[in-house]
This record gives structure tokens, sequence and C-alpha cells, in this order.
């Protein structure tokens, strides 16, 4: 049985400012574009069958330049919608709303565009996609680049575990992390690794 090759786009301006980036289309910075030609190497000599990506410039953009082909751009890899949160920095959000956490507290609606999202709708969507995604691991590895959150919720769904246990798993830009199994059961087999 082939692995998820879990790979986090690389850096983008508001990532590096810790800005919530949901649903806006942050194009990779150059840092962010050297984070994903560096993942290269580290696929290399993987058996990857398919890749799938988020439908968003920067994790199609990091695809491409891993040397990945994206046969699939899944909209349910779409990061958090983060609501009325879009765009602003959790220290930001503290001011108004002291002790704030994403994972617990959620997110405020916000316009059209970002009306925003509970962690459950998150784990359904990772849900759907893990769903997808289980039949081709039969044949090999699957990459899937996508966001920071909405990876480490596919992470503690694929796990077994709530939605919101994907707090505890911190993913950092231009990573390239693995879940496969042990003894026929989901594990982690390797998480967070820079390129």
């Amino acid at each position: 049985m082939g692995e998820i090759v879990v790979l986090r786009h690389g850096e983008t301006e508001w990532s590096r400012d810790r800005r919530h980036t949901g649903r806006t289309d942050v194009p990779l910075t150059e840092r962010g574009e050297r984070q994903a030609r560096a993942l290269g190497p580290l696929l290399a000599g993987r058996d990857i069958v398919r890749t799938v990506s988020s439908p968003a410039l920067r994790a199609r953009r990091t695809a491409e330049l891993a040397g990945l082909t994206a046969d699939e751009l899944d909209p349910d890899l779409w990061e958090w919608d983060y609501g009325g949160y879009e765009g602003i920095t959790s220290a930001e959000i503290r001011e108004g709303r002291p002790g704030w956490y994403l994972w617990s507290d959620g997110v405020i609606p916000g316009d059209a565009e970002h009306p925003g999202e509970t962690v459950e709708r998150v784990g359904e969507r990772c849900d759907a996609a893990l769903k997808r995604i289980r039949p081709w691991l039969e044949r090999g590895d699957v990459a899937v680049v996508a966001h920071g959150h909405v990876l480490r919720v596919l992470t503690a769904r694929w796990l077994g575990l709530e939605p919101a246990a994907g707090r505890l798993f911190a993913l950092h830009t231009g990573t390239m992390s693995t879940l496969g199994t042990e003894h026929g059961r989901p594990v982690i087999t390797s998480w967070n690794v820079p390129a």
C-alpha cells in the first residue's frame, strides 16, 4: 500500500506574516518558490501514481516547481475558510477576543466570498478527499498539495481523530510529511520534513 505524501505549499507573503489565508489566492514569494523546488529531491524515487492539489495557485505552483503534475484539482482541499478573519493575524484577532484560539473558538462570518466554516465542516471536506484518495493508494503513493490547516485536519481524519485534533500537528510551509499504515492501521510515517 502506498502513502499519502503531504506537501504544504511554499511561503507566501501572508503565510510569512502569519495572516490567515483561506480563499484569498496569494502567490508564492521567491523563498516559497525555492522551498517548492527543494521538495523535488525529497520526492525522487517515490512511486507517485496520482497528484491531487488544492485549486489555489500557491498549491498548484508548489506542485509544479516540485516536479509534479496535478492530476486533480480538488476543491475539498482549499484552506479553511476563515470568514471575517481572512487576512488577519491571530494577534490582531486577540486584541478584540483575548485568548482566541482557532481550533476551539472558530471564525466569525465574513463577506460573500469568505462566509467562514467550522472545523467540523473542514473535517467533512477532508473525509471526502480521503475517500477519493484511498483507492489510489493500492497502486502507489498519492501526493496531496495544499495548505497548513486543511492538511492538519486531513491528518487528524486519516488517524481517525476528530477534526480539531489537527491542532496537534504543526506544519510549516514548504515541507513534506507522509501518512501510511502500520499493521493495517493509519499512522504518520514522517512529519514536517523541510526540503
